[in-house]
């Protein structure tokens, strides 16, 4: 029953998102600034809708015949491709936010991760890329299109809620940002 919940709640929330992006809002950015990491998988997530669309087409030929089953299948592929563009928009939305005012860094992607880490936690933070990631005990990788560009090391663990409620402990975070320099630099001043 708890799964789901879980799964009603992220397709709400996509679908909020969606909303979000069609008025060119944001979610939870408030007074701080936002960093976003959309740009990385734009153009993958677009040929994806495509290659929806693609199918959507090829099906209602296919099984023109067959008017339930054609029913059917087109229900869930405009829902498949309405998941995509939602997702898409999700990523656009939920920027990663950095609060000065509030001592604060809020490390998102789409609407599985929503990390904040308090600003007086982080031990350092440097720009790195990395490409491959293996997981390990107290670390999180936020990766977008396989990779990272920020790594931040920190002085006490955090709470790190996974999708389905799991918590776990981490002390190192590696995330995706299109601003990676902005970003440091901003949190080297913020910090100080």
């Amino acid at each position: 029953m708890r799964v789901g919940w879980l799964l009603v709640r992220h397709e709400a929330r996509l679908l909020v998102s969606l909303a979000l992006w069609v008025a060119r809002r944001t979610h939870g950015t408030g007074g701080g600034s936002a960093f976003g990491y959309a740009r990385g998988q734009g153009a993958m997530t677009a040929g994806f809708a495509l290659v929806c669309v693609v199918e959507t087409v090829a099906l209602s030929v296919l099984l023109r015949d067959w008017p339930a089953v054609h029913a059917a299948f087109l229900f869930l592929d405009v829902y498949t491709i309405v998941f995509v563009v939602a997702l898409h928009a999700s990523s656009v939305v939920r920027p990663h936010v950095l609060d000065t005012a509030a001592g604060t860094l809020r490390i998102r992607r789409y609407v599985h991760v929503d990390l904040c880490v308090p600003l007086a936690r982080i031990r350092s933070v440097r720009r790195e890329l990395r490409m491959a990631h293996e997981r390990a005990e107290g670390e999180l990788d936020v990766e977008v299109g396989s990779q990272t560009t920020v790594t931040l090391e920190l002085t006490e663990p955090v709470t790190h809620v996974t999708f389905l409620g799991r918590r776990r402990e981490v002390r190192v975070v590696r995330f995706h940002t299109d601003d990676p320099e902005g970003l440091v630099h901003a949190l080297g001043r913020a910090r100080v």
